[in-house]
């Protein structure tokens, strides 16, 4: 990485800022990571306080084999229990998310909703399938009621497994019931954790990660999974869409409305009832020209990749777009919400505003989210919004930059963008890592962390991965951050990608960077994976994949779910930072060496952005070693097939109509 970096953001517009609020003496994340240090301690996992006789720091030169808590518990003990209880966490967060979103497809289903109904009753069906459940001549709604109470009955399971482990690939799914580890159901599985990791229960630290393992399925393959495929049925199936992305996307003459966080309910009847006249007319009777949505974090995500709505950025740009002096509302639900967004709104106009039943701030108004009438929700905070345009008095630091981007690549897409409605496969990208035109793939997700360079380590990566021919598959903050500095159009693969990868994305016509969407969309690249696995020619399970998982820049415990059910899936993953189970030579060989030999998959931990490139590409190079593929040199390719572009297509289409071919590729 280059030395001449930002102190605080590699956003070029979020440094802007940050520098105007310093010269204003207004605190953002940044001024505090600089000064609150983290304790030293509880960072590498080794201090306990899941009892009242602790907390009990466990340091020491040889603490590993000679430190003990007040119990007895060894520092590997301690170690793997605060590292479950983060799973837990943040397989609650996504699994509660799920649960909202089942709820919400059953009340749609039943008529107690009317405000939304079924978008995509294509992907309804695809579910229904993968569920059992009859669909065939029957009402779209019956259909959706049943898949809805299916989805329901996962979270209280007591026996049996998820309904969706039978989704992954048939060896996958035969390494879980080896070890002990395919997830039940996600509330007992959360449950169990918090009683194995309370005081006198489990203690082998192995046995302990095992079970971590299990639960972290339990949000892969079960809420994150439930949580995309119930957007996709009520919301649509993401498709490639044009939007914008930075500070630059508000507008001074307009009311602009921020929807930030992650449930995508409230934020999609905000964006309908924005765009309705008598809503326009109310926003012009305040002195605006007219409403403006924009989006922070994983809500930005969920409008962006179905409406094109633009996002200002991720987790640490939250503060700083409010310091433009531009946002008239901010409506938050859950989850990755900073609680000091309130006092930077008391020093300009913007009014926060919390609307989950779970989830209230201080200094904030509180509209409740109306689950049975979204609409009437999303038109008084849309009005407060308006209400406040005339009030805004402070200038903040305005920016004009805005970067444009293609976003909303769902797996279904992808399928199909490989070669049409008809001929839609996998194979176009199996054979692209075949023959090495493609080195291989890797996920870069998670969030932006201001204790490091804030987004920047994300951009390394994505840039340097790419010019190694790396197809990167991109979700929540990592994506905000790839948007607000361009790095999401196809102009980048011309400009930045490798040979190989160059060519499979003009062939295509694709961006070499993939956005697939929130940080539940993670099952999306769960998914990919088992698709490639189906179609053949690579591995015929998860494991052994030319593919890595990488969270550069994590700071949540969801982030560690996600990492966890990478790992046990077969996938290496690679977390940026500190080890928060460091202290624990025990524990650290058992994430990477155990569950390697196991699964097939691992968790590190690495500072060095330069050491993460060097481990995802030697993991890849050994995968393709391991299936014997061809070794990866850049610019010479195999012969096995042609790619086919564009007007390869187009000449099927047309030997298609001239009765040639015999199937009709009119939507390829």
């Amino acid at each position: 990485m280059s030395n001449n970096k930002p102190v605080k953001s590699a956003g070029t517009s979020a440094e802007e800022i940050i520098s105007w609020g310093k010269s204003h003496n207004i605190e953002t994340c940044f001024d505090r990571a600089e000064k609150l240090k983290p304790c030293p301690i509880g960072e590498t996992g080794a201090c306990c306080r899941v009892c009242h006789m602790g907390p009990c720091r466990l340091i020491g030169k040889n603490a590993e084999e000679e430190a003990k808590g007040v119990c007895g518990a060894g520092v590997a003990t301690v170690a793997a229990r605060n590292f479950l209880r983060m799973i837990a966490a943040g397989t609650s967060a996504h699994s509660d998310h799920a649960r909202d979103m089942a709820n919400t497809l059953l009340e749609v289903a039943t008529g107690e909703t009317k405000d939304f109904r079924i978008k995509d009753v294509e992907k309804l069906y695809k579910v229904a399938g993968i569920l059992g459940i009859e669909f065939e001549g029957r009402p779209v709604n019956d259909v959706a009621k049943d898949v809805a109470e299916s989805f329901l009955q996962d979270f209280g399971r007591q026996n049996g497994e998820l309904n969706y482990c039978k989704r992954a690939p048939r060896k996958t799914q035969e390494r879980w019931k080896k070890y002990g580890i395919t997830p039940r159901g996600i509330d007992r599985e959360v449950v169990e954790t918090m009683h194995r990791t309370a005081i006198g229960v489990d203690h082998e630290a192995d046995h302990l990660l095992t079970h971590g393992l299990r639960t972290a399925l339990a949000d892969g393959w079960g809420g994150c999974m439930i949580s995309t495929d119930i957007s996709d049925i009520l919301f649509g199936t993401p498709k490639p869409i044009k939007a914008e992305a930075s500070f630059g996307i508000f507008r001074e003459d307009e009311v602009n409305m921020v929807v930030h966080g992650h449930e995508p309910t409230l934020a999609e009847a905000i964006v309908d009832v924005a765009s309705k006249p008598e809503m326009i007319e109310y926003a012009k009777s305040k002195g605006a020209k007219g409403i403006n949505i924009g989006g922070m974090c994983c809500t930005a995500n969920e409008v962006l990749m179905r409406h094109g709505i633009p996002t200002a950025g991720g987790f640490t740009n939250q503060e700083l777009g409010i310091m433009t002096g531009l946002i008239d509302a901010l409506s938050v639900d859950v989850q990755c919400i900073m609680p000091a967004i309130t006092e930077v709104a008391k020093k300009f106009h913007t009014k926060i505003i919390t609307t989950s039943p779970k989830a209230k701030l201080y200094g904030a108004t509180h509209i409740e989210h109306d689950e049975h009438h979204p609409n009437k929700t999303a038109e008084e905070i849309l009005k407060l919004a308006c209400d406040n345009f005339p009030n805004r008095t402070t200038k903040g630091s305005h920016i004009t930059k805005k970067s444009p981007l293609i976003g909303g690549f769902s797996d279904e897409y992808i399928e199909y963008m490989q070669g049409g409605k008809w001929r839609g496969s996998y194979r176009p990208l199996n054979d692209a890592i075949m023959a090495g035109r493609v080195r291989g793939v890797v996920g870069i997700v998670g969030c932006d962390n201001p204790r490091v360079t804030a987004t920047g380590i994300h951009k390394y990566l994505v840039r340097e991965l790419i010019r190694n021919d790396v197809l990167v598959l991109s979700t929540g903050c990592s994506s905000a951050a790839c948007a607000t500095e361009g790095y999401l159009t196809p102009e980048m693969a011309l400009e930045n990608a490798g040979p190989g990868l160059r060519e499979v994305c003009e062939a295509i016509g694709i961006p070499p960077i993939l956005h697939l969407g929130s940080c539940v969309d993670n099952s999306r690249i769960l998914t990919i994976a088992t698709n490639m696995a189906a179609e053949g020619g690579l591995s015929d399970e998860i494991a052994g994949m030319p593919a890595v998982g990488i969270a550069p820049e994590w700071m949540s415990e969801k982030a560690i779910a996600i990492g966890c059910y990478f790992a046990a899936s077969g996938v290496p993953v690679i977390m940026g930072g500190e080890s928060p189970v460091g202290a624990s030579r025990e524990v650290t060989k058992i994430m990477t060496e155990v569950w390697m030999e196991r699964y097939m998959g691992a968790l590190h931990f690495e500072q060095d952005p330069e050491k993460i490139l060097d481990m995802a590409l030697d993991y890849i190079d050994n995968a393709r070693k391991y299936l014997k593929l061809r070794k990866y040199e850049p610019g010479k390719f195999g012969t096995e097939r042609v790619l086919m572009d564009m007007a390869a297509r187009r000449e099927i289409k047309a030997a298609a109509h001239a009765g040639v071919g015999g199937i009709d590729e009119s939507e390829s």
